[in-house]
């Protein structure tokens, strides 16, 4: 098995966790971007709206009478067909989510983890313990495990503590989660990934219980 180094907060190597084998697989690209796109679709407002018929200003009254006068029968001042009439077939206010299995979810997190690990962008920190929940902590932390730019900081719910929460929500391009919501998206979208080494035990286990159906539902296929 594969082995990455942990480190605390100075950057110091403290130890070492070995890696399952299935991050040793080939990223699927294809999955990871079905995630984001799932991902983002979720995020849409869906607020667009066009004026239909009834809904634009003006009169109900039929403009003249239908026959005699020579001009194209109109029932109202509202029709599509005029300027400033209603709009047809217009977009109107609409969710775009859509289910999404939770089995291309998990491989999509799996490939978006072997992927950091691949480009060593993906550090497994000891604990997130620090003396006070002070912003400038933090960024000094950072800056020592040369994750300068944007950086995402993965906890477990048990080990979660309000120093972390306090130290790192005014961090400019740094974004806290718990692995229990950790998204595909997330590990792309920002260059560091820092796990604490509970968070990435609990990671990696949900991982491999979800592969260990999946291959013990297809021998009961076969």
């Amino acid at each position: 098995m594969a082995k990455i180094q942990v480190v605390n907060l100075t950057g110091a190597k403290v130890g070492e966790f070995e890696l399952d084998d299935l991050f040793a697989g080939e990223v699927n690209e294809a999955l990871l971007w079905e995630a984001v796109k799932h991902y983002r679709a979720a995020l849409r407002q869906g607020t667009h709206a066009t004026k239909n018929r009834k809904a634009v200003s003006g009169a109900g009254k039929k403009l003249w009478k239908q026959k005699g006068t020579g001009r194209a029968r109109v029932g109202s001042i509202r029709t599509p067909l005029w300027r400033g009439g209603g709009t047809v077939h217009g977009p109107q206010p609409r969710s775009y989510e859509y289910a999404f299995p939770r089995k291309k979810l998990l491989g999509a997190l799996r490939s978006a983890i072997a992927s950091k690990i691949n480009d060593g962008k993906l550090i497994v920190l000891e604990n997130f313990e620090v003396e006070a929940g002070k912003t400038k902590i933090f960024r000094t932390a950072l800056n020592k495990l040369d994750a300068k730019k944007t950086t995402l900081l993965v906890e477990s719910s048990q080990q979660l503590s309000e120093k972390l929460y306090l130290g790192s929500r005014n961090l400019q391009g740094v974004e806290l989660v718990l692995s229990s919501e950790v998204h595909p998206y997330d590990l792309l979208k920002y260059e560091t990934a820092i796990f604490s080494k509970a968070a990435f035990e609990a990671l990696q286990d949900t991982l491999k219980k979800a592969v260990s159906k999946r291959s013990h539902a297809e021998k009961e296929a076969a």
